[in-house]
Order: structure tokens, then C-alpha cells, then sequence
């Protein structure tokens, strides 16, 4: 049983929108920001998810619906501003955007199991695809779920009316460097 569908098929069109122009946004294709640019690479781990591999379901709307623990390493982390995490889902029904969190202190390098109900300090989390602030977990057994991270040249300001594209923008505009871990479908 998955959470009741309350996506529109704009609602879907955008948040796949949204998905695109942040991937392609700091790829290097220099859609969103002009000539391209060089996007350094972050190593992104977990105690919890390996790559390639299925979402634990307690990480899902069908388990304890926590957050999961994220590590992350890089050598242009020195010279980040701040961090951003993004998870999101493209390969399903429904695509949404089911976490952001943004403004996580550059020296931080992992984010424990449900970081989302006590985020580190300074750092905002965003109103998610289905208008929730915080970790809202994947339900669609079928999803492709990326766990983003973000090293970004600055810190996300005036986000307190920014709507969730405006900030997916907004890192995407400052992304220095950028790593990914890909859960496949729902355990």
C-alpha cells in the first residue's frame, strides 16, 4: 500500500523540471549557469545503502520513515561554503523531490539516521514535493531514489519564501562539487 497519490501530471512535469535543471544545471553542460564548468567529484557512502542496490525499507513510508545515515569525502570540500542534500526520485510514477536539506556547515561530513528530524544547526530544510518540510520517505516500490550531496560556493540566503524550485536552483547555481548514491527500487 503506498501513500495516496496527490501528484498532478504538472505537478510530476515540474518536479521532473526541477530534477533535470539540477542534474544538468552541475554537470558541466551550463544550462542553468552560462559556459560550462568543472564539477569536482564527492564520494557519497552509507553504514546503511550501498549502490545499485534496494532502499532498506525502514528508510521507506512502509518502515520507520527515518532519514538514513549519509557520508560523504572530497578534496574540494575545503573550499566549499556550505552543503546541500538532495533525494529525489525520477524513475517512478510518481517523481518528487522527498528531501532537501541545505546550509549544512562544509566542515560536516555525515549526516546520522534521521538527521531530518534534528538537523544540524544552520542548516534548512525545504518543502519537498509533497509540501512536507523534511525527509518525506519513498513509498513506489519501483523508484530509482538518489541520494544527492552538494559542496556549494556559498550559503542558500533568503530561502524562507523560496519555493522548492527556486532553491533546487539555487544550489544548482553554486555547486562546486557533486556525488551520488542511487538506490534502486524499495526492499
Amino acid at each position: 500500500m503506498g501513500q495516496p497519490n496527490t501528484y498532478t501530471r504538472v505537478g510530476r512535469a515540474t518536479v521532473i523540471g526541477m530534477v533535470a535543471a539540477l542534474t544538468l544545471g552541475v554537470s558541466g553542460c551550463g544550462i542553468l549557469n552560462g559556459p560550462a564548468r568543472e564539477i569536482r567529484e564527492i564520494n557519497v557512502s552509507s553504514s546503511r545503502l550501498r549502490d545499485n542496490t534496494p532502499l532498506p525499507s525502514e528508510y521507506s513510508c512502509h518502515g520507520t520513515k527515518k532519514s538514513p545515515p549519509l557520508r560523504w569525502s572530497s578534496d574540494v570540500l575545503s573550499r566549499a561554503k556550505s552543503i546541500a542534500v538532495v533525494v529525489d526520485d525520477t524513475g517512478s510514477a510518481n517523481p518528487a523531490v522527498h528531501w532537501v536539506v541545505y546550509n549544512i556547515d562544509p566542515r560536516t561530513t555525515e549526516l546520522g539516521e534521521d538527521a531530518s528530524s534534528d538537523p544540524p544547526k544552520e542548516a534548512g530544510q525545504a518543502a519537498v514535493t509533497s509540501t512536507k518540510v523534511g525527509y518525506e520517505p519513498p513509498c513506489e516500490k519501483t523508484g530509482s531514489y538518489r541520494f544527492s550531496v552538494y559542496a556549494l560556493s556559498g550559503r542558500l540566503e533568503d530561502t524562507r519564501s523560496a519555493s522548492l524550485p527556486d532553491i533546487l536552483k539555487m544550489i544548482a547555481d553554486q555547486t562546486i562539487a557533486r556525488g551520488r548514491l542511487t538506490a534502486v527500487h524499495i526492499e
